[in-house]
């Protein structure tokens, strides 16, 4: 038997990109005060409307424990009916009913959720293609709408990846060692579904939970589409030589979970690589695909016949961590995809996934750069983010379920994002460009939320994958240069008067402040763009930057290159 050993986190990495399986145990222990409300202005021509929320049950598996207490469900006014049921998934549904509405609708639901991770060694002996399924769970192992198992595109790429292998978790893993190197995170995607996922390589995490459902129920495997919400609380790994931080943002999340005889079902999130999930997740409902998991935040409405109004509908989701206990330590592993993998020691028999290694951009002599011809427009970059959006307000478009009746379902647009102008810390984001470029222009994905004095940006030299020296500076912009209106849109910081010329190779941007601005740097899961090693903070009167962040920040590189 081989053992199969990955973990969760990095930091000094050399600057050629090799495989980034991770090896990380330990455990999370954390009580959680949950508080989701809603409000709903009806357009007052309403002759009903109708709220659904699904309530979250217990949980246990080998590595993700929830235990749920004090739930309550308030509102007002009182609605004129309230029903329970339990759906074929096993999801207990309350569904609050408002008839001839006019006054704004208020609810809140609360609980406290005592949810644990626990990752120590796993022990599995579960033979593929698996055999004699439970008949409870062969539902999971359908193609739906969303997960098209069926298709030929994506029945013959899991068989392509699935060759030799013996053990169920060796698919499992190889699986997800596909996605985290082919889909990239985008939100909002143009489509949720699998074969989107796998043509466009682009996805949220539902596109990343159905196409790893899909691959997965083709061989054979029992798969399972969770919704949930993350929670925005950080935790913090201790390395050797730093420290690394995880952090979602607070909102609705999809992931799955994946049914194993000898473990029963194990949760794993491919959209934040992980074959585990950490105690930030709260898991509300299941189902086969997110078509099916559509009851908790649904809201319905009737309205008179060719009203044209629509109600106004606001969520916001609020936690506060009573206690919080995080122990994890962590090893990187030989193997794997070439961006990271998360995972508990497991053991089981399994084919390492080797990848070559990919070699950096050569770098040019100055006297080369300074001979060739800056005429060809060049923007680079984390470019993809949801621009302009008020997440307060965030939600799928009405679509008209009956006549005369809509429905409004909720969505999985999150506010990742990063206060970025404290007193004591700052960031920065690595670049690793493959032409010669002709500065003028870094533009920063920024929302300004108060305060005041000046921003700017530098550009610095890469020192052994860590920020090194200063080459630039950009002008100086005053906080009040940024919008005030809600949502994140790129702030243009200027170089055009410096005159820089780069050669191919890494560099880093890092933001700079002066007084006492209130600013958030939007990010993105994962590393889209760059390298694993690539997003650092440090103290603003630190020397090194010894803290790693397992996100990218958004930004853009424009300029001039070669024809």
């Amino acid at each position: 038997m081989i053992k199969k050993r990955l973990i969760i986190l990095l930091m000094t990495l050399p600057l050629i990109c090799f495989a980034e399986n991770y090896l990380i145990h330990g455990g999370q222990e954390s009580s959680i005060q949950y508080e989701l409300t809603q409000e709903v202005t009806p357009s007052g021509k309403t002759k009903y409307l109708k709220l659904s929320f699904v309530i979250p049950q217990a949980f246990e598996s080998p590595t993700y424990v929830q235990q749920i207490e004090d739930f309550r469900l308030d509102f007002k006014p009182r609605p004129s009916k309230e029903d329970r049921q339990q759906d074929k998934r096993g999801n207990q549904i309350a569904v609050l009913t408002w008839n001839d509405p006019l006054e704004t609708v208020h609810v809140s639901m609360r609980f406290t959720a005592r949810n644990q991770t626990i990752l120590k060694p796993l022990i599995s002996s579960a033979p593929f293609p698996p055999a004699d399924i439970p008949r409870e769970f062969r539902d999971y192992l359908d193609a739906t709408e969303q997960v098209q198992s069926d298709h030929p595109d994506l029945q013959k790429k899991a068989e392509s990846l699935l060759q030799g292998v013996q053990t169920e978790f060796d698919a499992v893993q190889r699986i997800l060692t596909f996605i985290v190197d082919h889909v990239r995170y985008v939100t909002p995607p143009k489509q949720y579904d699998a074969l989107y996922a796998y043509q466009s390589g682009k996805g949220n995490c539902q596109n990343y939970s159905h196409l790893s459902a899909a691959l997965m129920r083709h061989a054979g495997i029992p798969v399972r589409i969770v919704n949930g919400v993350t929670l925005k609380e950080p935790y913090t790994v201790k390395t050797g030589d730093g420290e690394y931080t995880f952090k979602m943002g607070q909102g609705r999340h999809s992931w799955i979970e994946v049914w194993f005889p000898d473990l029963g079902w194990v949760p794993l999130d491919p959209q934040q690589t992980e074959l585990f999930v950490s105690n930030r997740f709260v898991r509300i409902e299941v189902g086969l695909d997110n078509n099916e998991t559509v009851n908790d935040g649904s809201v319905r409405w009737r309205q008179v016949k060719n009203a044209t109004g629509r109600p106004l509908f606001r969520e916001a989701i609020n936690t506060d961590f009573i206690n919080d206990n995080v122990r994890l330590s962590m090893a990187k592993q030989n193997y794997g995809p070439n961006n990271i993998l998360l995972c508990p020691a497991v053991e089981a028999g399994f084919q390492p996934v080797i990848k070559p290694p990919i070699p950096l951009p050569k770098t040019l002599p100055d006297d080369q750069l300074n001979k060739m011809r800056y005429t060809k427009p060049f923007v680079f970059g984390n470019l993809d983010f949801p621009q302009n959006i008020d997440f307060m307000f965030t939600r799928e478009p009405a679509g008209r379920n009956a006549e005369d009746e809509y429905v409004m379902k909720k969505n999985f647009v999150v506010e990742t994002a990063e206060y970025v102008t404290t007193k004591m810390t700052q960031y920065a984001q690595i670049v690793v460009l493959k032409k010669p470029v002709k500065l003028r222009t870094i533009s920063l994905a920024l929302q300004k939320f108060g305060g005041n004095g000046q921003l700017w940006a530098e550009l610095l030299k890469d020192n052994a994958g860590k920020p090194g020296h200063v080459l630039a500076t950009s002008d100086f912009l005053h906080l009040n240069q940024l919008s005030s209106r809600p949502g994140y849109r790129w702030v243009d910081f200027d170089f055009s008067q410096e005159n820089i010329v780069l050669s191919p190779g890494s560099y880093w941007i890092a933001l700079g402040f002066t007084g006492s601005p209130i600013v958030n740097w939007f990010y993105t899961y994962g590393k889209p763009v760059g390298p694993v090693y690539g997003t650092r903070y440090k103290g603003v009167y630190d020397t090194q930057w010894s803290g790693a962040l397992a996100y990218e920040f958004n930004y853009r590189i424009s300029g001039l290159t070669t024809q």
